[in-house]
């Protein structure tokens, strides 16, 4: 029971219609991240996935071991041109590569300004892919007073070549824009003519 200033008892009213309600308030801070929880069981082993497309062709490899051959001799040449030496070789496959290098003594002497070339050739032809293999001898002033005999080394590959039996020629001629010349091959010394059959080469 309650009473009004005056003493009298007060009866309670009514209940009141219920206010609108009130503007949101403004979004409070950001919590902090809470800690890591404990890592979780592992999972069901998922299903096998579908087979994937069948990929490129890898390059063709040599199924055999190593294809090679030298051929050495030990005597000396004075030819000036044509033919030196000739070499068979029995090439496998039709998809690879000859390697070839001679090594030998090379000479050319009583001239000036003159220059002799030793090639090799393949079943009497240079090589045209990529290029052809050889190497020239150039002196100059050297009339009367020059004779030196010198190892050199002549190597390249040659592609495009039939399988089967190949003839290496290594052959001596003259520089292109020159006349002949006194060449001399071999002098005192083991000549090397090496051939070997290796795979392609990257692209």
């Amino acid at each position: 029971v309650t009473y009004n200033y005056d003493g009298r008892e007060c009866k309670r009213g009514p209940r009141g219609f219920q206010g609108s309600p009130g503007s949101q308030g403004r979004p409070g801070s950001p919590g902090r991240d809470g800690k890591p929880g404990a890592r979780g069981p592992q999972g069901l082993k998922g299903d096998t996935g579908p087979k994937g497309d069948k990929g490129d062709r890898g390059p063709r490899g040599l199924s055999s071991p190593s294809n090679w051959k030298e051929c050495s001799w030990k005597t000396d040449d004075a030819k000036d041109n044509g033919l030196i030496k000739n070499c068979f070789f029995h090439k496998k496959y039709s998809h690879t590569v000859l390697h070839v290098y001679w090594n030998g003594a090379l000479r050319i002497s009583n001239c000036d300004r003159c220059c002799k070339r030793w090639f090799f050739t393949f079943n009497g032809a240079e090589c045209q892919s990529p290029n052809a293999i050889g190497g020239v001898l150039y002196m100059w002033k050297g009339k009367g007073h020059k004779d030196l005999h010198r190892v050199r080394h002549i190597e390249g590959h040659c592609d495009k070549i039939h399988k089967g039996k190949v003839r290496v020629g290594f052959n001596v001629g003259n520089c292109k824009g020159y006349g002949n010349a006194d060449a001399y091959t071999g002098w005192n010394s083991v000549s090397r003519l090496f051939i070997e059959e290796v795979p392609r080469p990257q692209k």
